[in-house]
């Protein structure tokens, strides 16, 4: 990375992040996401179910880049205060979809502990779709703490606390169009 992208810093309430990702980078990952996609799914028309809050943003870019038919739709569920994952994920709001025997793609912004995809994937199974695969745009592999196979995987971070492009502390910098880490204190 440019030593002066490294010094690029946003202050969210009472905390600084330092850029981890630039824009440039996720829309050509994004991109890169997107005609893997499309090649794995093609003639399947698949239905995609964003997680809301976080990949909104990701959501909106993936499906904008796919070269299949599909639908999207949106689900709820939260873990998350402040910087620390409660643990506790809550239950699932918003899928008035008809899912069984639909190839199905969750799209999250970031698969962490997997405390909320795995919530997500055992609520989905319960409708029987076909098929059900997982794109993140972020994945943390050594906080990971369950069996969970991510499909379509945008970035392998590191454990860090990260915000922008769709992710928060404490609902502020969702709006960022880059990634950004807690900067040490």
């Amino acid at each position: 990375m440019l030593p002066e992208l490294m010094m690029k810093t946003v202050t969210l309430k009472d905390k600084s992040f330092i850029l981890s990702i630039d824009a440039d980078t996720i829309q050509q990952r994004i991109a890169g996401l997107a005609a893997q996609v499309s090649e794995e799914l093609k003639g399947m028309e698949p239905i995609f179910i964003a997680v809301l809050n976080g990949s909104f943003i990701f959501a909106a870019d993936l499906v904008k880049k796919l070269s299949i038919p599909c639908e999207i739709t949106f689900v709820r569920v939260a873990s998350y205060e402040g910087t620390d994952s409660t643990g506790v994920v809550r239950n699932m709001l918003g899928l008035h979809e008809n899912i069984k025997d639909r190839n199905v793609v969750v799209i999250e912004d970031i698969v962490d502990r997997g405390d909320t995809i795995m919530f997500i994937m055992e609520e989905l199974t319960k409708h029987q779709p076909a098929s059900v695969k997982i794109a993140s745009l972020l994945f943390k592999p050594k906080a990971l703490r369950h069996d969970i196979k991510v499909d379509y995987v945008g970035f392998e971070v590191p454990n860090d606390f990260l915000v922008g492009y769709g992710l928060d502390y404490d609902g502020l910098g969702r709006n960022l169009n880059e990634i950004y880490v807690l900067k040490p204190e």
